[in-house]
């Protein structure tokens, strides 16, 4: 570069003995450079002069000076920082103000350490423990209850119903029948095995049945009609000297006129209206 090229590129002055600064293979003074280049600082709208160093993250400047975390404002410069909401925080003010709090001693759960989430709520690795035995449930499988989280052996020895079907432990849910415990899958008709879950059951001698099992085995049959008679649905039977009718069976042999609170007279297990029993040999 020749003596008639080092002048500012901006102002024409030249720059023979005074400070430049070289950009783009181009000559400034500095008073053009600072006006025309210079980043503003994001602390204190200032320019950055060439003279001073610019401290630059994420495509926002600082003075060196200016670099500081907004809330305890200690310097920033060659430390570790966060930011939240485009505010630059040191690492305990970030960890402070925005890291989760372990859920059983309240203390901040530090960046970089792990934590256990369970239900919406974060622990400490070393606080996420059984409420029985104390050892660290890390990912192995719980059971929750009000009293705290409990490992699965613990809570079985604890707490647990068994099956009266499986003996296994029932973790939740379940159904009583007879002042007994069976897990809905376990709940079956001791007849057919039909799911009784969802389902009208008889019982017998504290053995479940599906009405058509309990029917079939134990149900009395209608004299007239020959089906069982359930108790079901409120169900009305008439019964007389060992035999049952439904109610709407209960009709004379000869008229078919409903014999329900009526008198009547029987021969052969047949049963009359008493007109049209009149005149035979009958028992009453």
């Amino acid at each position: 570069m020749t003596t008639a090229q080092f002048y500012c590129q901006y102002c024409t002055a030249s720059l023979l003995g005074k400070k430049y600064v070289l950009k783009d293979d181009s000559l400034f003074c500095v008073t053009c450079y600072d006006r025309v280049f210079s980043n503003y600082c994001e602390e204190c709208k200032k320019p950055i002069e060439s003279d001073s160093k610019d401290l630059c993250y994420k495509d926002r400047h600082w003075h060196e000076g200016c670099f500081k975390c907004t809330k305890c404002n200690h310097s920033l410069v060659e430390k570790p920082f966060a930011a939240k909401d485009e505010r630059l925080l040191c690492t305990e003010c970030y960890s402070n103000e925005c890291s989760s709090k372990c859920f059983h001693c309240k203390r901040t759960i530090m960046p970089g350490s792990r934590k256990m989430e369970f239900k919406g709520n974060y622990w400490h690795e070393t606080c996420f423990v059984c409420e029985n035995c104390r050892q660290p449930i890390g990912t192995k499988p719980l059971i929750s209850k009000e009293s705290g989280n409990f490992c699965v052996p613990c809570f079985e020895k604890e707490f647990a119903h068994y099956c009266n079907f499986c003996k296994k432990v029932i973790t939740s849910g379940g159904i009583t029948f007879c002042d007994q415990l069976w897990h809905k899958e376990c709940f079956l008709c001791s007849g057919c095995r039909k799911d009784l879950c969802e389902e009208q059951f008889m019982s017998r001698d504290d053995y479940p049945f599906c009405v058509d099992c309990y029917n079939h085995l134990y149900a009395n049959k209608c004299v007239a009609c020959s089906k069982p008679i359930s108790g079901l649905t409120g169900a009305k039977f008439i019964c007389f000297q060992d035999s049952q009718w439904h109610s709407e069976c209960f009709n004379c042999g000869k008229c078919s006129v409903s014999l329900v609170g009526k008198g009547f007279l029987t021969q052969n297990k047949e049963i009359f209206c008493q007109k049209c029993g009149s005149g035979m040999d009958s028992d009453i």
